[in-house]
């Protein structure tokens, strides 16, 4: 009898992103991402009565504009999420022949969306399944809807496959030395600037009291890699950006203390977002664009964003690494 190889799906899923800079497409993933009670946590009657009355009619106009000034022919969070996973194929398949392995893109929002492709998996009889959420700090509101489609794909299984979720990597050695590297590279070609701000996308400040331990996980995040770049205090900060709605978010918020530096006379300024795996709309528009502006128009005088890690050999290096410790166990439960 010939010998079967362990059948591996490793799933590489980032938040979402619609399928076009126009306003029909915006509108369905703003209703299919503001649907979900893990991202807001208003009772549903109400929230949608303010989604449907007040959110859809209007905001997908303005964000449409701000997808169309970053859009390829493609979104480029999709566009450098299938080059991950492209990458990930080079790194890790040829090393793993004796499991016979697959790894996808998904989405918790839009396409390629997580319930299609566990859907698809369920056809394949798969002995074990990966899940890579692009998340490196954990939060209810980005991580665990990819479990919560996990779990619901689960209930309808007769036939289950072993299955790994890896939760998040938000102080990983490699992870921070890659985050070190893009600023060191950056710096070596455009030099310093008087602080380094990293923003990561902000989350309400009533989700971080209930326990979500994302902005904790960010602080971690943003105090090792000032520690690897060796800044001072006053050489560095961490802000939230992203707010939504009128109530309380984690603070400070990156806007405010951008126009504070401005007005207090600091110049120059660099900054980075270590919450986003892949360069979208919360960099490539409010980030780099929005608070440029903002900077310069309260007295700064240089303003740069330095890229997310995206398809970068240290961040898939990375990636690399966290998947391949759980091909390693899985190899080991089989004895293959």
């Amino acid at each position: 009898m010939s010998e079967i190889k362990p059948k591996v799906l490793l799933i590489v899923a980032n938040l979402g992103t619609p399928d076009a800079a126009t306003v029909p497409a915006v509108r369905r993933f703003l209703k299919e991402f503001l649907s979900d009670s893990r991202v807001i946590e208003i009772p549903k009657v109400l929230w949608k009565i303010i989604l449907h009355c007040f959110i859809l009619p209007f905001r997908p106009r303005r964000v449409a504009e701000a997808y169309a000034q970053i859009w390829l022919d493609d979104s480029p969070m999709r566009k450098i999420l299938n080059a991950q996973v492209a990458a990930l194929q080079t790194q890790l398949i040829a090393k793993n022949s004796d499991l016979e392995l697959n790894i996808v893109a998904a989405m918790s929002y839009g396409q390629p969306g997580i319930r299609h492709v566990l859907a698809d998996a369920a056809k394949q009889n798969y002995d074990h399944i990966v899940l890579l959420p692009l998340f490196p700090q954990f939060s209810a509101t980005s991580t665990a809807p990819l479990y919560d489609a996990l779990a619901d794909w689960i209930k309808t299984q007769r036939n289950l496959p072993g299955i790994s979720v890896i939760r998040d990597y938000y102080q990983h050695p490699d992870y921070i030395e890659a985050l070190a590297q893009s600023v060191r590279k950056y710096r070596q070609q455009h030099g310093d600037a008087d602080k380094l701000l990293m923003s990561f996308h902000g989350i309400p400040q009533p989700y971080a009291d209930k326990g979500d331990p994302y902005a904790d996980r960010c602080r971690i995040t943003a105090a090792k890699l000032a520690a690897a770049l060796n800044l001072e205090p006053e050489q560095w900060a961490i802000s939230f950006q992203s707010r939504f709605g009128k109530q309380e978010w984690v603070k400070p918020y990156t806007d405010q203390l951008l126009q504070q530096w401005a007005e207090q006379g600091v110049n120059s300024v660099q900054i980075l977002s270590p919450a986003f795996s892949a360069d979208c709309l919360e960099t490539l528009e409010e980030l780099a664009l929005q608070n440029a502006e903002l900077f310069l128009a309260s007295g700064g005088k240089k303003y740069e964003y330095i890229p997310a890690l995206n398809e970068d050999p240290a961040h898939i290096e990375l990636l690399a690494h966290l998947l391949q410790g759980h091909l390693d166990a899985i190899r080991l439960g089989y004895c293959v």
